[in-house]
């Protein structure tokens, strides 16, 4: 089950005709209409489940610059700049704190890593720095762990995915955006090659613009109307303890664990060594290209041939406008939380910090992320369809970014100058 979110004022009445039709009601396609309707855009968002439901609630919540590649890091400076203003722009909390993230090293040759990011990013002003054994204690004291190092940005931070995305579902309501839930959108309606509106179960939308936000689905949507997208899914199992004392406001990861404070009181834990990986027939479609990422990150991997594996072998991959689509087949993407993979996680970060080992767990799932070849989203237009525009393939840092994603996403509709350079988004690079 996903974690509880606030509600949101979604339509029940689909309108007959907008401006900018918005697929998918995530944090980015959320963000994306909350400035189109600032701009004074009429903008519908279209969600074939519940508004946030998949991965946008189920993230870890981290808002961090620290481990991207350098072209993204731009991006990410311009979301620390929107999530500290998010207060004020959507009237509440959603629990952005500035509190600073870690990661940790057991090895010489995993501190090696760290310090090759931090060349690659050497020119970009960045507040991170290499952190040796005692300084790891001083800042979260009561560690038992033998760490050749670590590396901290002090103004990476966090957010609460349960209240962020449908915070600003309510914000852009209140803004002037239509939001309708269990409504998924089957195809596109084109006029002499161009969009003309889109194709709901519900009946057909008139619109200028459409944005494809559609997450992990945003593949088969793609694929349905000729145009390729290479992503492959992988399962994050998450833990939510009860509210207790812990050692730090830090966010910290270790090679086989992490945790961060919430806004509750308790601490969101994972295993961050290990991911689930289902065996899908789009491994043997795209798998090759994500052989380089496979050689480096293969431990972190659980394969697995289940149910997972049955139920994608059995979605259709063409479909018609009158016919019912993979996302009425499917409202949410709901994966079962992989209870060895949370014992793990307990263990390992007890072992590291022991007083976790009073934590008393509240709360398990597990999210789908959509993971591209190079672990870039694609912001872009969809050149041989004439407004189109998809923003999708977050591969997991998609709620860090989301403030800065959604309004490039904006822009590149609009014609607005650009937040930042979406040069290094572009779906032709996968050409």
């Amino acid at each position: 089950m996903s974690p509880a979110q606030l509600p949101i004022q979604n339509s029940t009445v689909l309108p007959a005709s907008t401006t900018v039709v918005v697929i998918g009601a995530g944090i980015v396609g959320l963000t994306a209409a909350l400035t189109l309707a600032e701009r004074g855009l009429p903008v519908v968002v279209l969600e074939k489940g519940r508004a946030g439901a998949e991965q946008s609630s189920r993230n870890l919540g981290w808002v961090r610059k620290m481990g991207r590649s350098a072209p993204d890091v731009p991006m990410s400076l311009a979301a620390d700049r929107l999530w500290s203003a998010m207060p004020e722009r959507i009237g509440r909390d959603v629990g952005y704190r500035q509190a600073g993230i870690m990661y940790l090293a057991r090895t010489e040759a995993e501190m090696a890593m760290h310090e090759q990011w931090m060349e690659t990013v050497s020119q970009l002003s960045l507040d991170s720095r290499l952190l040796s054994a005692k300084e790891i204690d001083a800042l979260v004291p009561g560690g038992q762990g033998e760490w050749a190092g670590g590396i901290y940005t002090a103004s990476d931070g966090r957010a609460e995915p349960t209240l962020a995305a449908s915070s600003i579902a309510n914000a852009a309501i209140r803004k002037g955006a239509v939001i309708v839930e269990n409504c998924a959108v089957r195809t596109l309606s084109l006029s002499a090659g161009r969009v003309d509106g889109v194709v709901t179960e519900q009946g057909a939308i008139r619109c200028d613009h459409v944005l494809l936000a559609g997450g992990l689905w945003s593949r088969k949507f793609l694929g349905n109307l000729g145009v390729f997208l290479p992503t492959l899914p992988l399962i994050s199992s998450v833990i939510r303890t009860a509210q207790m004392d812990g050692p730090t406001e830090i966010a910290v990861g270790g090679p086989d664990f992490s945790f961060r404070k919430r806004l509750d009181g308790g601490y969101t834990i994972t295993q961050r060594g290990a991911l689930g990986a289902p065996l899908l027939l789009d491994h043997f479609l795209i798998g090759m290209r994500y052989l380089h990422m496979l050689r480096g990150q293969r431990s972190l991997l659980r394969i697995s041939l289940g149910r997972d594996s049955l139920k994608d072998i059995a979605m259709p991959r063409r479909w018609g406008a009158t016919s019912i689509s993979p996302f009425e087949r499917v409202r949410t993407m709901d994966p079962a939380p992989d209870a060895a993979i949370n014992a793990e996680a307990m263990r390992n970060l007890t072992a590291a910090w022991p007083l976790f080992a009073n934590a008393v767990i509240e709360e398990v799932w597990a999210g789908m992320m959509d993971i591209t070849p190079d672990s870039l989203p694609v912001i872009a237009p969809v050149a041989k369809i004439p407004g189109f525009t998809v923003a999708s393939g977050f591969s997991g840092h998609g709620f860090g970014t989301s403030p800065a994603a959604g309004q490039l996403a904006a822009d590149l509709i609009t014609g607005s100058d650009p937040i930042v350079d979406p040069k290094p988004y572009r779906l032709e690079r996968f050409a």
